[in-house]
C-alpha cells in the first residue's frame, strides 16, 4: 500500500497536470520535487509552449527546484510525476542526484507512444545506475493519472503521437 505522503503528492500532481486541460492532447503531465515535506518545484510539461523538447515537467521541476537551493544537487528530494519519467528524465534524475523517484502511471497504464522504447524500461536505468542511493517506485495512483493520457489500446491520431 503507498505511503499517504506519496498519495498527497500524487494528488497534488494530478491536480497541477489538470491546469493544463483534462484532454490527453494537452500532454498534462506534472512533476513536484519534495524535500523535508517542502515543495522545491512544481511544474507542467511546457514543452508546446516553450519549443522545447526536453522541457518534460521533470526537467523543469529540476532546473526550477536547482535555482530555488542554489545547487543542482536534490539529494534527498523525492521526485513526484503523474507519468512513469521517460530515458532522459530518469537519467536527469540520475544526475541530479534526487534520492527517490515516485510516479503514477506505468508504461503498461497509457499507450506506448509516450515512451522511447519498445524493450528497455527507465527502471533499468535506476537499477543500473552507480547509485545504491535512487528508489523509484510507480502505481501510486495509477489508475487516476492514467486517465490524464490515451490508453493503451487507443487509436492516437498520427499527427498526436510522440516518439514516432
Amino acid at each position: 500500500m503507498p505511503d499517504t505522503q506519496d498519495e498527497r503528492w500524487m494528488r497534488e500532481a494530478i491536480a497541477l497536470a489538470l491546469t493544463k486541460g483534462s484532454d490527453p492532447s494537452d500532454t498534462p503531465i506534472a512533476a513536484f520535487i519534495v524535500r523535508d515535506g517542502k515543495v522545491l518545484a512544481a511544474r507542467c510539461n511546457e514543452t508546446e509552449e516553450t519549443c522545447d523538447a526536453t522541457a518534460h515537467a521533470e526537467i523543469v521541476a529540476m532546473r526550477a527546484a536547482g535555482a530555488a537551493i542554489g545547487d543542482m544537487e536534490l539529494r534527498g528530494a523525492t521526485l513526484y510525476s503523474t507519468l512513469q519519467p521517460c530515458g532522459m528524465c530518469t537519467m536527469a534524475s540520475i544526475w541530479s542526484k534526487v534520492g527517490r523517484i515516485v510516479f503514477g502511471a506505468g508504461r503498461d497504464d497509457v499507450h506506448p507512444m509516450y515512451f522511447e522504447d519498445r524493450q528497455i524500461d527507465t527502471v533499468d536505468f535506476i537499477r543500473d545506475a552507480w547509485r545504491d542511493d535512487l528508489s523509484i517506485e510507480g502505481g501510486v495512483l495509477a489508475a487516476e493519472c492514467a486517465k490524464l493520457y490515451y490508453g493503451p489500446d487507443d487509436d492516437v491520431p498520427v499527427e498526436e503521437q510522440g516518439n514516432i
